[in-house]
């Protein structure tokens, strides 16, 4: 049976295309796999590996950040060498390795399997999402909607995942079963089952994808090209070592974000001088929203530092009624809205569209820092609910959750397309690649900003710790509030950057 083209796949009816489902369903185990983990890291650090919590804050953001920074990497690779689809391959076998060796000793091969996963996630996440802007045509208005449903299945396996793999391990959810000594291996282990289902659902939907992520060296000796594959998949492996003393070293840490973020930018301006004046000032625009979009997750990613040591201190144990993990609703409660309101708010965009009134996509950045402003000047209004031993209301918490998703619905699910849509087609990964790499910056100044609080409370009663931590979410609203209200200002700048792109 002959392979369906590149027009066949977008000519697709309706408001979604067939592969978008397989491709939701893969992307939905990996982040369970992902974000269960990250749920886990910065709880395992304090209470398993004894770091004090700025060191734990620290850690966190270096590791999350060289996640996300080797997207950069992973994209570079699938676009020059591998294409998407051995790439996001590679990359899952990388993340299983990882997640096994953790939930073989996690205190004694912690780093050593972080290492594997931040590698692997590398390969896999900015491919998958490539692969998702390729089921449409230049301009096709479904495709913001397309990305908020795959949003939708990134957040279906974070909540899973995000409750599931903390809950078990703090003892709260399956004590029954898994005895106190193995909690913490069997919610890692988790985490490679479901990425072993992740990787063959993808396996079985590159039927479906036609051309679409083949290698991009189709045109040269199959040997040469053969050995062009062997020698990235070995370099990656090399290169794990380096990871594991970086990730497990503050200062080589910030050595590092020092260099990938203006080797990233040169690398940019060197692909540019290939490409006309028209698609340069698309790419110009790109890199408002990257600039932007670090600002958004430094605060926004508090959920897995600050946010969790938060939750585990200083709030309640009852959400409307039913007891619950605190920490695990941290983790999962944004997920859960994303769920309910992410196919929502993409038709919303298309009703706007058809009548000619959606706002632009500056505008819905600039709104999403409205609404991440909005929710954390309610984490700082949960100091006016708490105890005298400082304890508060869950409930309180979990609606701030509900206002910041709205927040991340403007943002990230539209950021992944616009940067499928103002990239030309040879740099579509490593421009996604720099849309995570800004999520990397966003990381590591989060483990900043959660450190900083963190020390401040260092000898604190836990009142006192709930009062710092609130006012330091307080500063983050306002922050926040300044940020929306400068983008939604230059907007038409921006706007005539992007050209004919919505």
């Amino acid at each position: 049976m002959a392979k369906a083209t590149l027009a066949e796949i977008q000519n697709f009816k309706g408001k979604y295309p067939k592969q978008l489902w397989y491709l939701f369903f893969s992307e939905m185990w990996e982040r369970f796999s992902f974000y269960g983990m990250r749920g886990m890291l910065i709880i395992f650090m304090v209470n398993k590996l004894q770091m004090n919590s700025e060191v734990a804050n620290l850690q966190y953001g270096a590791t999350q950040a060289f996640v996300y920074a080797f997207t950069f990497v992973g994209g570079m690779f699938a676009d020059k060498i591998l294409g998407y689809r051995k790439s996001l391959f590679w990359g899952g076998i990388l993340m299983i390795i990882g997640s096994v060796i953790l939930a073989v000793d996690p205190t004694q091969f912690f780093f050593i399997g972080i290492g594997f996963t931040i590698i692997g996630t590398g390969f896999f996440k900015p491919n998958i999402s490539t692969i998702v802007g390729k089921l449409y045509a230049d301009g096709d208005s479904r495709t913001d909607a397309g990305f908020s449903l795959f949003y939708a299945g990134v957040n279906l396996g974070a909540l899973i995942g995000g409750y599931l793999c903390i809950a078990v391990a703090n003892g709260s959810l399956l004590a029954s079963i898994v005895p106190v000594a193995l909690r913490w291996n069997v919610a890692f282990g988790f985490a490679s089952v479901v990425m072993v289902i992740s990787l063959l659902t993808f396996v079985n939907t590159q039927k479906s994808l036609g051309e679409i992520g083949e290698s991009p060296l189709q045109n040269i000796p199959k040997n040469k090209r053969n050995l062009y594959e062997i020698l990235t998949f070995a370099g990656s492996i090399a290169f794990i070592p380096l990871v594991v003393l970086m990730v497990s070293n503050a200062a080589y840490t910030d050595l590092f974000m020092k260099i990938i973020g203006p080797f990233s930018l040169l690398y940019l301006g060197y692909e540019m001088k290939n490409f006309s004046v028209k698609e340069n000032k698309k790419l110009l625009a790109a890199l408002v929203f990257i600039l932007f979009s670090i600002l958004f997750w430094a605060f926004f990613e508090q959920s897995g530092g600050s946010l969790s040591l938060f939750a585990a201190n200083n709030l309640n144990n009852e959400l409307a009624g039913i007891k619950l993990d605190p920490n695990g609703v941290n983790n999962s409660a944004n997920s859960l809205f994303v769920i309910v309101f992410a196919a929502i708010v993409g038709i919303l965009w298309i009703w706007l569209a058809k009548r000619k009134i959606e706002p632009n996509t500056v505008v819905k950045f600039g709104l999403g820092f409205l609404f991440l402003a909005g929710g954390f000047y309610v984490f700082y209004q949960t100091q006016f609910f708490a105890n005298e031993n400082g304890i508060t209301s869950l409930n309180l918490f979990t609606f701030a959750w509900f206002v910041i998703t709205f927040g991340e619905l403007c943002l990230s699910p539209i950021g992944m397309s616009i940067m499928t849509k103002l990239s030309p087609q040879k740099l579509q990964a490593v421009m996604m690649g720099m849309w995570f790499l800004a999520s990397a910056y966003g990381q590591y100044l989060a483990g900043i900003l959660g450190a900083n609080i963190a020390s401040a409370s260092e000898n604190a009663n836990n009142l006192d710790k709930l009062i710092i931590y609130t006012n330091g979410y307080k500063q983050l609203a306002l922050y926040a509030l300044i940020a929306g209200v400068v983008l939604i200002v230059i907007s038409p700048l921006v706007k005539k950057l992007m050209q004919e792109v919505k």
